[in-house]
């Protein structure tokens, strides 16, 4: 069975502010906001690194997210494709361009 491996954060601080501006867009209450802001773009809800420079996450998250090492960057990735995956199925839905693959 494939475990994936526990990697350290380096940059504890920078790391959970950047993780609480995910965690505040995916909110319930906030996600279709921030749904809305990424179709209005037209992005797809995958384009992680658009979605940052559009300013979706905070103002002050891409900066934030630059001063972060690789392995931190990776880790902050693989947390926002999460939680795209863990969007309500019913805004899922209602944001189908936002989630579909062209």
């Amino acid at each position: 069975m494939f475990e994936q491996a526990v990697l350290p954060v380096q940059d504890e601080k920078t790391f959970a502010e950047v993780e609480k501006a995910l965690q505040e867009a995916f909110a319930p209450a906030h996600a279709a906001k921030f749904l809305r802001q990424i179709e209005r773009a037209r992005l797809r809800a995958r384009q992680f690194e658009a979605i940052l420079a559009h300013g979706f996450l905070g103002a002050k998250t891409p900066a934030l997210y630059g001063a972060l090492g690789d392995s931190d960057r990776g880790q902050v990735r693989e947390m926002y494709l999460g939680l795209v995956e863990h969007v309500a199925p019913e805004l899922r839905q209602k944001y189908l361009k936002v989630y579909a693959y062209y």
